[in-house]
Order: structure tokens, then C-alpha cells, then sequence
């Protein structure tokens, strides 16, 4: 993550204010008291808002009702601007949020945008309502808040770094555990009482079983008499079937019966249409017969026909011609006209550039008109003649349309002529037809007796079914008591077996309760006795990696910043410990740059080792130290520049008011205060 630029909105000494911060180092320069720790101050709220404990107060300038923080960073290249406000009411509170993020700007409440920078920043998600100790102690942490941490005593301040560090977790893990172990033992107490009922299903499961075995007896007893009763069923079952092979024959007769007679019918229907038929051809035969044609008549009318349509091809060729002529003439004396405009107009003779006399240009002109005339003339008789022409065309038209009716009439009157050969032969067609279906009548008559001889022979058919139906209908009945009282005796007996299941399923369940109950008291026994200690020795040795990583960094930034006599490095909870020729320093004896040194040492080693272990998190390339070199001598500041240089982050921001901190870093930022505002200069 890079800081790319922050605008201060009535944030404590800034009115308006845009501060850029490039890629390397900056500096904040300026006076104490000039507003530059508010920059920083104004950068932690765009991202987390206020913090447990601090007061809107502290941030908006003192008699604005409203104020603002905007902040745009750089998150792996994708620009996201963050937007915090506060305003005064009763009194100073967080107004509202919102992030610009992909090209869509969102309105969110002061929770969700926090929680939304811890999941950007890849901040644990338990830091949401709690101070943001990983970021003071990765990027920015006021100089004087280190100190205190230093000047802690050692029970509190090894509880922070076992927070920062997320080591406090095995704690949390062995009181889960033994809430944990506790509540095992409520189960392994619930369950033992689940058990104990196990010998009692037992007995009940050997008595139904006893029950079963006596239950079977009786199904055998009554399965003898099921056997005698359904013998006598089939007995008259047989019987019975051969009655109704007997009346499916009966109604088979009378089934071909009712279909002779519909034959019969269908036949004598058959006669009458075909008569008719018959009837109808011989009346139109007489009709056709009245009729006469000549074929000259045909010939004839074809010929006239064909005349009078060459006598329309003439006509219209020379309608045709006519026309064109008169189109001729027209355009002629259309070009007439022109001509004669144009010798009206004229004052030079375009050949010889002589004066054009009137009278030779009246010679023409007439000459013109002479010609005019002539063409109306010829015009008009076209016309007429053209006139004539169309009329003609119209009487052959109409002749034309005479001869199509009387020809088409004739070729009627000629096929209905040429059809009376075939009425004659379906005529006899018809005849034979009748011939056929006259024999077919009587074979079917014959038929029919014979059917209705046949069926006098099944009359009492229907009594006797009816004395064998009940014979039948005592026999079925007698066989379904007994079917019900074995299928009653089975379901005694499937009852009891499924009631002996649910037996034996109880005590498969409660044997598996038991096995669970011995899994459970070992576990119980395992957490209580091994796990706890486990936890325990895990916790100690990552806290002893933890501390021998945290003091060979700190040894090395702080031998950078103070003479090679010293030796640094931190005992069992983390507390500085300074040794001078084999002797421990007290922090309180150490001089204000020893502190400090000792301050900045802490701080840049605790940096490195959290970046380090948490090395997925987004702020890694960013570092803020305010006022690292208070107290420094002039020995000291030089070996900031060291520091500077060995950090290798992307973006270093140093707060100071040491002028000469300025040669060593890339980029000054200034601030100074006019009557009570604060400025900000590049």
C-alpha cells in the first residue's frame, strides 16, 4: 500500500489543505506545534476512524461545526479513496463514511467501511472493534507511545505483544479447553444415564421372541384350513367358468346376429342408392339426346377468330407508327419555337459579326411560322386517324369476347355429348352390381335362420348361472375369513418383529452411546491431561522464537545509533536491557537520544518482525516515524541517514523539526502555521 494524497477539511489547525506524498522518502518539516503530527493523526482516522477512548474533538477545528478527511491510497496498483466526516451536534461525532473503489463510489456506516480497510490492508478481522494495534506498531506509532510501552511494567507489556503477535490465542485455547473439558463431562454424565436401561430391552426382546414362536404355531393351524376351503373354491370356480365359456358363446350368437341383420340392411340400402343412381343417369342420357352440334359451327367461329386478331395486330402497328410520328412532329416544333426566340434575341451574326437586319430576320421567322403550321396541320389529322384507330380496336375487342362465349358454350354442349357413352356403361355397371348384392341378400338370410336356430339351444343358461354364481360366492367367502385370520396372525408376528427391531436398534444406539461415552472420557482425559500441556510448551517456544528474532533486531538497529560499547537485547518480557562493560543500564539513566535510540531500535524491530511474521499484510511497504530523533546528538542524526537506508520500504514518511533531516530524504514537505492556520509548501 502507498499514500498517494490526504485533503484536510477543518482538521484542527487546517482550513482547506492538500498534502501529495510521492513514492521514497518524505519529510514533514516544520516547527513543533506547526500541525504536522495532524497530518498523520488525519491519515489514521480516513482509515480507521476514531479510536476507543478519543474524541471527535481532537480532531475538528475548534468553532466548525463540520469537518473532513479525505485520503487516496494505492492498494497493488488500483487507486481507492476513503472519505470520513465529522460533525458537531450535542457533540463531535463521525458523520458518515464512504470509499471510491473500481470506478464506484459507496456510502457506508463507520463499522462496515472499517471492517471493509481491515479486509483491504489483510488485517485480522478481530481488530474491527478493537484499538489498531498493528498498525501503530507496522506503521505509525506516535514516539512518545513507544516509550510508555518500554516504561510498562513487564505483565502488561508482554500481554500487548502476546496481542500483537496473536499469541494471546493459546490462552484463549486452554480456557476454551477447559470449558471445553467441562462440558465433555456434563455429556459423559448425560450419557451413562442413556445406557443404563440396555439389560431390561434385552429381556423384553427375549419375551416377544417367545411370543412369535407360539404365534407361528396358530398361523399352521389356520393355513390347513385355508388349503380345504380354497380347494372348494376352485371346485366351483371350475364349474363356474365352463357356464360363462357357455354364455360367451350365447352372446357370440347374438352378437353375429345383430351384425347379419346391420349386413342385411346395409345391403338393401346399397340397392336403393344404387337404383337411384340408376334412375338419375338414364334421365340425363334423355337430356344429352335433345342436344344437337355441328361441327362447322366450330370450324367457323374458330376461323372469324383468328381474323379479326390479325386485323388487331395491324391496327395496333399502326397505332404504334401514328404515335410516333405525332411525337416527332411535336419535338419539331417545340425546336421551331426555340429557334425562333433565339433569332429574336439576336443582334450579331455569329459567323461574319455583322449588324442581323430585320428583314432578314422577319424572312425567317415567317419561314418558321410557315413551317409551324404545317406540322399542326399533319398533328390534327393524326390525331384523327389515331382516334379512328382506337375505336376500330375497341369493336374487335368486343367481337372477340363474343366469339370466346359462343365457343366455349359449343365445347360444353360437345363434352356433355361425348359423356353419354359413359353413363350408358356405368348404367350397366349398376345392373350387375345389383345382380351381385341381390345373391349376397339371400345367402345372409339364409345365415340369419340358421344363427337363430342355433341359439334356442342356450335358453336356461341364465338360471344356471346364477345357482353356481352363489356357490361359488360361499366358497370365496369361507376362503377370505380364513385368509384374514392368517394375514391377522402375520402382522401379530410382523408387529412383534418390528417391535423387537426397534429393540435392538435402541441398543445398537446405545451401544454406540457407550462406545461415544469411552471416546468421550478419553478425550476428556486427553485435553485435561496432555492437550493443556501441549498448548503450553507450544506457546512457550514460540514466544522464546519470537523474543530471540525480536532482540537480534533490535540489537542491530540499535547498535547502528549508538556507540559499539553498548550491547542491547531483550529479556524473557521483551523489556530493553542495555549492558555497558557487563553492567545493566537502567532506561531511566540513559540519556534523552539514548531513549530515544532505544525507542526507535524497539520500534523499527518490532515493525520488522510483525512484517515479517504476518507477511501477507498490505502495509508493509509504508512507514511512519514522528519525531524519531528527539534528543539526538549531532553523532546520532548523521546515523539516521543509516537507518533511513536500510529500511528498503517503498514509502518512508519522517515528521521532524531537525533541519538537518532534510539531506536525507528524497522529498520535503513544510508546514507553517499564520495566525492560528496551518500551510503546507513543497
Amino acid at each position: 500500500m502507498i499514500l498517494k494524497r490526504v485533503k484536510l477539511h477543518n482538521i484542527r489547525s487546517y482550513d482547506h489543505a492538500e498534502i501529495e506524498f510521492p513514492e521514497g522518502s518524505t519529510l514533514l518539516s516544520g516547527d513543533i506545534g506547526a500541525g504536522k503530527t495532524t497530518i498523520l493523526m488525519g491519515i489514521e482516522f480516513a482509515f480507521f476512524g476514531l479510536q476507543p477512548g478519543q474524541k471527535g474533538s481532537s480532531l475538528l477545528k475548534n468553532g466548525c461545526d463540520e469537518g473532513s478527511i479525505e485520503l487516496e491510497i494505492l492498494m497493488e496498483g488500483n487507486p481507492i479513496v476513503l472519505k470520513r466526516r465529522l460533525k458537531k451536534g450535542k457533540s463531535i461525532t463521525q458523520d458518515s463514511a464512504s470509499i471510491h473503489m473500481n470506478g464506484v463510489e459507496r456510502e457506508m456506516s463507520i463499522s462496515e467501511l472499517k471492517s471493509l480497510v481491515l479486509q483491504l490492508l489483510n488485517y485480522p478481522a478481530e481488530f474491527a472493534k478493537k484499538t489498531n494495534l498493528l498498525y501503530k506498531f507496522t506503521v505509525y506509532t506516535p514516539q512518545e507511545e513507544m516509550k510508555q510501552i518500554i516504561l510498562e511494567d513487564p505483565e502488561t507489556r508482554l500481554n500487548t505483544l502476546r496481542y500483537i503477535f496473536g499469541v494471546d490465542k493459546y490462552k484463549r485455547i486452554r480456557e476454551n479447553t477447559l470449558l471445553f473439558a467441562a462440558k465433555l463431562r456434563e455429556k459423559i454424565r448425560a450419557k451413562e444415564g442413556l445406557i443404563q436401561d440396555i439389560p431390561e430391552k434385552m429381556e423384553k426382546i427375549a419375551q416377544k421372541e417367545k411370543f412369535i414362536q407360539e404365534v407361528i404355531k396358530k398361523i399352521q393351524d389356520s393355513k390347513k384350513d385355508l388349503l380345504l376351503f380354497q380347494e372348494e373354491r376352485k371346485k366351483f370356480q371350475t364349474i363356474l367358468e365352463e357356464v360363462d365359456q357357455k354364455t360367451d358363446e350365447k352372446r357370440g350368437l347374438e352378437k353375429e346376429i345383430e351384425k347379419t341383420k346391420a349386413m342385411i340392411a346395409g345391403k338393401k340400402e346399397m340397392m336403393l342408392s344404387q337404383a337411384g343412381e340408376e334412375e338419375y343417369l338414364n334421365k340425363q342420357i334423355k337430356e344429352i339426346e335433345q342436344l344437337s352440334l355441328d361441327s362447322g359451327v366450330l370450324q367457323q367461329i374458330e376461323g372469324e377468330k383468328k381474323g379479326k386478331i390479325h386485323e388487331e395486330e395491324l391496327l395496333r402497328k399502326e397505332f404504334l407508327e401514328i404515335s410516333g410520328v405525332i411525337s416527332s412532329l411535336q419535338l419539331r416544333v417545340q425546336d421551331t419555337k426555340k429557334l425562333k426566340e433565339q433569332i429574336l434575341k439576336l443582334q450579331l451574326c455569329p459567323t461574319c459579326l455583322q449588324n442581323v437586319d430585320n428583314n432578314y430576320k422577319e424572312n425567317i421567322i415567317a419561314k418558321f411560322d410557315m413551317e409551324h403550321l404545317e406540322c399542326q396541320a399533319k398533328i390534327e389529322n393524326l390525331l384523327k386517324k389515331k382516334s379512328d384507330i382506337a375505336s376500330s380496336l375497341d369493336g374487335i375487342k368486343q367481337l372477340l369476347l363474343e366469339f370466346e362465349k359462343q365457343y366455349r358454350e359449343l365445347q360444353i354442349r360437345k363434352i356433355k355429348i361425348d359423356s353419354t357413352g359413359e353413363k350408358k356403361s356405368r348404367i350397366q355397371e349398376i345392373e350387375k352390381g345389383k345382380a351381385l348384392i341381390h345373391e349376397d341378400l339371400k345367402m345372409l338370410e339364409s345365415h340369419l335362420l340358421k344363427l337363430k336356430e342355433s341359439l334356442l339351444h342356450f335358453g336356461n343358461l341364465d338360471a344356471l348361472y346364477k345357482i353356481r354364481k352363489q356357490d361359488f360366492d360361499r366358497a370365496s367367502e369361507k376362503e377370505k375369513e380364513a385368509e384374514i385370520k392368517v394375514a391377522e396372525l402375520k402382522k401379530e408376528v410382523e408387529m412383534t418383529e418390528r417391535q423387537i427391531l426397534e429393540l435392538q436398534k435402541e441398543i445398537q444406539e446405545k451401544e454406540f452411546i457407550k462406545r461415544e461415552l469411552n471416546h468421550l472420557m478419553e478425550l476428556e482425559q486427553w485435553l485435561s491431561e496432555q492437550f493443556l500441556e501441549i498448548v503450553s510448551f507450544i506457546e512457550k517456544n514460540i514466544m522464546l522464537k519470537l523474543r530471540e528474532e525480536f532482540s537480534k533486531v533490535f540489537h542491530q538497529w540499535f547498535s547502528i545509533l549508538v556507540q559499539d560499547s553498548f550491547l542491547a537485547r531483550l529479556n524473557e518480557d521483551f523489556t530493553p536491557i542495555i549492558e555497558q562493560q557487563d553492567y545493566e543500564l537502567d532506561y531511566a539513566h540513559l540519556s534523552g537520544g539514548e531513549r530515544t535510540a532505544v525507542a526507535l531500535a524497539y520500534r523499527l524491530a518490532l515493525c520488522q518482525v510483525i512484517n515479517s511474521m504476518l507477511s501477507n499484510i498490505k502495509t508493509r511497504d509504508l512507514i511512519i516515524l514522528d519525531e524519531p530523533t528527539d534528543g539526538f546528538s549531532e553523532q546520532q542524526l548523521d546515523k539516521v541517514r543509516d537507518i533511513f537506508q536500510q529500511l528498503k520500504v517503498k514509502q518512508l514518511i519522517v515528521v521532524s523539526h531537525e533541519q538537518k533531516i532534510e539531506g536525507f530524504v528524497e522529498n520535503v514537505i513544510k508546514c507553517r502555521k499564520e495566525n492560528g492556520i496551518t500551510k503546507v509548501e513543497r
